[in-house]
């Protein structure tokens, strides 16, 4: 059994570099501003910004890099003919919409503050904690849910809500956006996955089957469409067309709190307390266990096309698996920031964003950290001490 090629090997090894440089584009950070434990996070499909959703009933649109935009955000984008311009993150709150950016002018480097804090927009939006995000990369939306039942669609040009959807009976927990076909899918405490017409906001299907709460959801472009898991500690694969469930999967013992497909091959990962499994699609066959036995609550799961496997703690632990073999190569812990408890370490979503070279993290110190890609590793300086076992556990 093999590991990975030396090329690949080198993103096995992430680090977190905490800095002030926004001036620097491959500067990372850690980056605070939210009231309340930081709950979502969606990368946009240009790979520019991504979004965050808090317990404080906001959301957060932080750029990475954006190089020649109009930031009059009510006027949509434009080139700047003589200013280069980074943003450092646009404030979506439940009252107000906030721009904060810097300019960089390209004669003699001045930096200045164009809009800090100044108000651009007042919005209606979430009462109660944000918990799933997901952004349109075939239309300018971007789509929210909560613990206040409500799941919202906000057009990015309008800088508002133009669309609701209303059916959950609790908090809606996790959302996705189908991949090929305008359907939006929602999961929530009613222990109901929730299929929406994304324009005319009709509900297509209820999909239910689970005893508890559907905690996790993805969508794929082929049958199955729809896997959901649950606190009823079972996973379900449906058929989209009819609304049926087409297989489920009672493989764990305790809740099934994160999802993780594959970005290019057919077989996903499902994580709980116990163990993180691997399933291979369309059937649903168990594959195999990750290797190595974890005591926290996972709360989310990533996996990047070169075949690393994160996945997120409840007491801060972040663990990287090589996807093919199974191997657990790398553990870290989260660093809790001043003036938050040690309680606090908790991370509640990671994603990849489209590189898969940059890892985003959010946490319940109230901080969104970016993990980076080591350069420097080498096979030398970090080893891999693998000897696969005779076999593997297969339950």
């Amino acid at each position: 059994m093999l590991l990975t090629t030396r090329r690949t090997l080198k993103s096995f090894v992430f680090r977190v570099s905490i800095s002030r440089n926004f001036d620097d584009p491959k500067a990372q950070s850690v980056i605070s501003g939210h009231l309340g434990w930081v709950r979502s996070v969606a990368v946009d499909p240009s790979n520019t910004w991504f979004c965050t959703g808090s317990a404080d009933r906001t959301i957060k649109i932080i750029w990475i890099i954006v190089s020649g935009i109009n930031l009059d955000i009510g006027k949509g984008i434009s080139q700047l003919p003589y200013m280069k311009t980074i943003v450092i993150g646009i404030i979506i709150n439940a009252l107000m919409i906030s721009l904060f950016s810097r300019q960089i002018s390209p004669y003699g480097g001045k930096i200045w503050d164009l809009a800090s804090g100044r108000l651009k927009l007042t919005l209606t939006g979430h009462i109660d904690q944000v918990r799933g995000l997901a952004i349109s990369s075939k239309h300018t939306y971007m789509f929210s849910a909560g613990d206040d039942k409500l799941v919202k669609c906000w057009d990015l040009e309008q800088n508002k809500v133009i669309r609701s959807y209303h059916g959950h009976l609790s908090g809606v927990y996790s959302l996705a956006l189908h991949p090929t076909i305008d359907v939006l899918l929602t999961g929530g405490r009613d222990s109901v996955c929730r299929v929406w017409d994304i324009r005319s906001k009709m509900q297509i299907h209820a999909l239910s089957g689970h005893e508890n709460t559907v905690c996790s959801v993805f969508t794929r472009p082929t049958d199955p469409q729809v896997i959901t898991g649950s606190h009823d500690s079972t996973i379900k694969l449906w058929d989209l067309r009819y609304g049926k469930a087409m297989a489920t999967l009672t493989h764990h013992k305790k809740s099934v709190r994160a999802l993780a497909p594959h970005p290019t091959e057919d077989c996903f990962v499902s994580a709980s307390a116990e163990n993180i499994k691997k399933f291979k699609l369309p059937k649903g066959e168990f594959m195999h266990n990750m290797l190595s036995q974890q005591k926290t609550i996972i709360n989310s799961a990533a996996v990047n096309e070169e075949g690393v496997l994160a996945r997120a703690g409840d007491n801060g632990s972040l663990w990287f698996w090589d996807w093919t073999s199974g191997h657990n190569f790398q553990q870290a812990q989260t660093i809790v920031q001043p003036g938050s408890l040690d309680s606090e370490a908790g991370i509640y979503s990671i994603t990849y964003d489209l590189t898969g070279s940059r890892l985003i993290t959010c946490e319940a110190d109230k901080t969104i950290k970016m993990w980076k890609e080591d350069e420097m590793a080498t096979p030398e300086t970090h080893p891999l001490h693998f000897k696969p076992p005779k076999d593997m556990r297969r339950f």
